[in-house]
C-alpha cells in the first residue's frame, strides 16, 4: 500500500483540503483571521459530533490542519526575533523549531490514526493444516515463581499438543555466568540453571541456556530459533501470560497471507505504573499505553506498518530465517527486526484484542530506565537505519516509521516549552513577538483546536493533560540520554527492566531532587511575574501571556511531584478478577464455591452454599477445578475472613506453590480473555476536556501538598492494607517439586527459597 492509495479519501475533504491551501497563503486583517479561526473551529467540533461518519471524519482533520497551517504560517513570518539580536533571535529560534517539530508530529499523527484498522479474526485451518508453534520466553534475572506463571499458562495455550513445543531461553544461566571468575556470579548461575531445569521438567517446557549473553535479548531469541523448528514462533516477556486463546486468534491470519511475518497483539497489565499507582488513578483512568495498542498500532496496522513490540506476538520462522533472525545493532530489537522484514515486502498484521496479561515497572526508577532503553533504541534505529531513506518500504511505511522514531525527542520540545517563559520574566527577552489580539486570533484558537483533536481522536484512551504530565515526567530524565545517543548512536547498551516490586514504606524517589527544583523555580518565577505586573508602570501584554503560560508549566511540575511521591506497594502478586465455579473440599466434605480474584499468592473464595465448619485462620482444605473433564487440586490455607456481603468470602493461600499449583493458577486467571476485556473496557472512560482539566488541578495541589509532605519526613505510616486479602502476600510460600518436598524426580527445586 503506498502513498497514493488515497480510497479512503472522501471528494468533500479533497475540496476543503485545496480551500485550506489556498486560505494558507491569504493576507488577512487580525478582524478576518479571528472570523476564519472561529468559522473553521466552529465547523469541525460540529462535525465531531458524528464520530461514525468517515466523510466528516477526514473533514474535521482538514479544519484541524487549517488552523494549525495558519499558526505556523503566521508563526513563521510574524513572531521570530530581529536576526540581528542574537540575545533574542537564538533561543526564540529554538523555540521555533520546537513548535515546528510539533506541527510536524501533529502532521504525521493526522496521517498514521486517519482510518484505523480493525480486524475480524479469521477462520482457523483444519487442525492437520494448523502450522507448527515454538512459544520462547526470554528471561534474563526474572524470579522462578513468576516464570512458573508465564509456563504453565503457555502450556495450556489452546492447540495440538503435537503442535506446541514452549522453550524457557534463560540467559541468566549462560555457559559464560555458570563458569564466571567471582564464584558468588558462577554459584548463583549454576543454581538458577538447575531450579529452572526442574521447573521446565515438571511443567514439560524445553530449557535453553546459550553459551554467552551475546546481542542481549535478540541474542538469546536468536539462540532459541537455532534449537527449535516451529513454523510460527510466538514470544511472550517472562511476565507476559497469555490467556488460552491466544494462537485461535491469531495463527488463522498467517493462512490467509503467504508473505505475513508478524501479528502483534497489545500489551495489557495488571498492575499499575508509577504515575497510576502514586496519582491513585489505576482502577478509572486509562492506562498510558492504552492510547498506543488500542489506536496507534491500529493506525499503523492500516498503512501495514504496525511492528513487532518485543512480546505477545507471533513470527514466521521463513521471514527470519531471511534476516538471520532478530537484528540486533539498536537496543530495540522489536522495532528494528520489523523495519527489516518491512523492506523487504513482508507483511504485519495487528489484533486489538487483549491476550496477554503482563506487569510494569512500578517504581519511577524502573519506569525511567525502560523509557530511556526505548528512546535511545527508536533514536539509533532513526539514525543507524535511516527508515525514511530505506529501499522496499512504501512512502507511507517510510511515514509511519520515521514518525515513530521521531516521537522520542519529545524531552527537547517539552523542556523547551518549560523553560521557555522564564527568558521573558527573569531577563526580559523577547522570544516571541505577539500581542495578545494576536495571541488570541492564532495561537489561542490553534491550541483549542490541538485539544479538541486530541479529545476526538484518543478521548477514550487518554484523559485531557495526561500526555503532557507523562511527557514531562519522563523528559527530564530522558534528555541526557537522548544527548547520549545522538553524539554515539553505538553507544546504548541493553538493560532489563525491573518488574515486580515493591516499596514497604512511603518515600520520594531517588529522583525526586530535579522535580523539586524545577518545581521551586517554576513556581518562584509565577510569583516574580505576578508581582511584575502588579508593580510595574506599564506591564507589557506580553507578560500577561507568558504569565499564563508558565502557571500551566508550574501546575504540570506539581502534579508530577505526585509521581516522584511513591506511595507503598507491598503487594508483589497482582490480582485479577475471575468469577469461575469450583468445589473446595474440607474434612473431607464438599463445598461449592466461586473463586472471585486469583493472583499467584493467593485467592478469594466465596462459599454461596453453606460455609465449611471451623473455618477460620489457619484452616487447610482442597481445592477443585475441572478442566475438559480433568481434575485439577492445590492445597491451600485460610488466611482472613471477609463479612458483610450476602455470602461469606475467604482469603486463602497457596499451602505450597508447586508446578501444579501455577498450572492451576494459570487454568483459573487465563482461561477465558473476556477478563482481560471487561478490565481494559471498564478503564476507558472518556473525560471532557473542562471536567479533565478541573480534575488535574486538583491533583496538582493535592500531589503537590503530599510531594512536601513526603520531603519534610511527615508521612505516617499506616499498618492497614488497601486490599480486605493483602494478608495473604505476606504469607511466605514455596515454588517446590511436584511432591511438594522440594524434588521432581530427585532434583531439588527451590526447597530453600521463599517469596512474600
Amino acid at each position: 500500500m503506498g502513498f497514493g492509495d488515497m480510497q479512503f479519501v472522501s471528494m468533500p475533504a479533497i475540496i476543503a483540503g485545496a480551500l485550506g491551501i489556498f486560505l494558507l497563503w491569504l493576507p488577512m486583517s487580525l478582524q478576518a483571521q479571528l472570523v476564519l479561526s472561529l468559522t473553521v473551529l466552529g465547523l469541525m467540533l460540529l462535525f465531531m459530533t458524528r464520530p461514525d461518519s468517515k466523510t466528516f471524519r477526514q473533514l474535521s482533520f482538514v479544519f484541524a490542519a487549517i488552523i494549525a497551517l495558519r499558526y505556523a504560517y503566521w508563526r513563521t513570518t510574524e513572531t521570530l526575533p530581529d536576526i540581528a539580536e542574537p540575545i533574542n533571535f537564538i533561543p526564540g529560534l529554538i523555540l521555533y523549531l520546537a513548535e515546528m517539530y510539533c506541527l510536524v508530529m501533529l502532521a504525521i499523527n493526522f496521517f498514521i490514526v486517519a482510518d484505523p484498522l480493525k480486524r475480524e479474526r479469521p477462520d482457523m485451518p483444519d487442525v492437520a493444516d494448523l502450522p507448527t508453534v515454538d512459544v520462547f520466553v526470554p528471561s534474563y534475572n526474572e524470579a522462578p515463581d513468576l516464570l512458573a506463571l508465564t509456563l504453565a499458562a503457555a502450556k495450556a495455550l489452546d492447540y495440538p499438543r503435537e503442535k506446541l513445543k514452549v522453550y524457557l531461553l534463560d540467559d541468566g544461566g549462560t555457559d559464560a555466568k555458570c563458569a564466571h571468575s567471582d564464584p558468588r556470579v558462577a554459584h548463583a548461575a549454576r543454581r538458577r540453571r538447575m531450579e529452572l531445569q526442574s521447573l521446565c521438567q515438571a511443567l514439560g517446557v524445553h530449557y535453553h541456556a546459550r553459551a554467552q549473553n551475546d546481542h542481549a535479548k535478540a541474542g538469546n531469541l536468536n539462540a532459541g530459533l537455532k534449537v527449535s523448528t516451529g513454523d510460527l514462533v510466538v514470544v511472550f516477556d517472562a511476565d507476559h501470560a497469555p490467556v488460552r486463546e491466544f494462537l485461535r486468534e491469531t495463527v488463522g491470519y498467517f493462512a490467509k497471507d503467504d508473505r505475513l511475518f508478524l501479528v502483534q497483539t497489545p500489551h495489557f497489565f495488571l498492575n499499575a505504573d508509577p504515575l497510576e499507582k502514586n496519582l491513585d488513578t489505576f482502577a478509572r483512568m486509562p492506562s498510558e499505553n492504552e492510547m498506543f495498542y488500542s489506536i496507534v498500532q491500529r493506525g499503523l496496522d492500516k498503512w501495514n506498518a504496525s511492528f513487532f513490540c518485543g512480546s505477545a506476538a507471533v513470527l514466521r520462522r521463513a521471514a527470519l530465517n531471511e534476516t538471520d533472525g532478530f537484528s540486533g545493532q539498536s537496543i530495540t530489537e522489536d522495532c528494528e527486526s520489523a523495519l527489516a522484514l518491512h523492506c523487504r515486502g513482508w507483511h504485519s498484521v495487528y489484533v486489538d484484542k487483549p491476550l496477554i496479561a503482563g506487569l510494569q515497572p512500578e517504581t519511577l526508577v524502573s519506569f525511567i530506565g525502560q523509557r530511556v532503553r526505548w528512546a535511545q533504541g527508536m533514536l539509533q534505529i532513526l539514525t543507524l537505519n535511516r527508515p525514511f531513506l530505506q529501499r522496499g518500504l512504501t512512502v507511507a511505511q517510510r511515514i509511519c516509521y520515521a514518525g515513530t522514531n521521531l516521537f522520542w525527542l519529545f524531552p527537547m520540545t517539552r523542556l523547551t516549552f518549560m523553560f521557555a517563559p522564564l527568558l521573558y520574566i527573569f531577563f526580559s527577552l523577547q522570544i516571541f513577538q505577539a500581542n495578545i489580539v494576536e495571541f488570541i486570533c492564532y495561537t489561542l484558537t490553534y491550541l483549542v483546536s490541538s485539544f479538541a483533536m486530541q479529545s476526538y481522536l484518543f478521548g477514550r484512551v487518554r484523559w485531557p493533560w495526561v500526555s503532557e504530565l507523562y511527557e514531562y515526567v519522563q523528559s527530564v530524565m530522558l534528555f541526557g540520554a537522548i544527548i547520549s545517543v545522538v553524539r554515539n548512536p553505538r553507544k546504548p547498551t541493553f538493560n532489563v527492566t525491573a518488574k515486580g516490586q515493591t516499596l514497604e514504606t512511603s518515600k520520594l524517589s531517588p529522583l525526586a531532587g530535579s522535580y523539586f527544583a524545577i518545581f521551586i523555580l517554576l513556581f518562584g518565577a509565577t510569583v516574580y511575574a505576578i508581582w511584575r505586573y502588579l508593580t510595574e508602570a506599564m506591564p507589557s501584554e506580553l507578560l500577561l501571556i507568558v504569565i499564563g503560560w508558565n502557571l500551566i508549566n508550574t501546575g504540570l511540575a506539581g502534579a508530577a511531584l505526585g509521581v516522584v511521591a511513591e506511595r507503598r506497594e507491598r503487594r508483589r502478586n497482582q490480582r485479577l478478577t475471575v468469577q469461575r465455579h469450583a468445589l473446595v473440599h474440607v474434612d473431607e466434605k464438599s463445598y461449592a464455591a466461586i473463586v472471585n480474584d486469583v493472583s499467584s499468592g493467593g485467592i478469594q473464595i466465596e462459599f454461596f452454599e453453606g460455609v465449611p465448619d471451623g473455618m477460620a485462620q489457619g484452616k487447610t482444605a482442597t481445592l477443585e477445578l475441572r478442566r475438559q473433564g480433568r481434575a485439577l487440586k492445590t492445597e491451600i490455607v485460610c488466611r482472613s475472613a471477609h463479612s458483610g456481603q450476602a455470602h461469606p468470602n475467604f482469603g486463602f493461600a497457596y499451602s505450597e506453590r508447586t508446578p501444579d499449583t501455577f498450572v492451576m493458577i494459570a487454568e483459573m486467571m487465563y482461561c477465558d480473555q473476556s477478563r482481560l476485556q471487561e478490565r481494559l473496557t471498564r478503564r476507558q472512560k472518556p473525560a471532557g476536556f473542562f471536567l479533565g482539566t478541573a480534575r488535574f488541578a486538583f491533583w496538582t495541589v493535592r500531589e503537590t501538598l503530599r510531594a512536601f509532605v513526603y520531603a519534610f519526613g511527615l508521612v505516617r505510616e499506616t499498618t492497614q492494607t488497601s486490599h480486605p486479602d493483602a494478608e495473604l502476600q505476606l504469607q511466605p510460600a514455596r515454588l517446590s517439586g511436584q511432591d511438594g518436598l522440594g524434588d521432581t524426580n530427585g532434583v531439588p527445586v527451590l526447597k530453600e527459597l521463599s517469596y512474600a
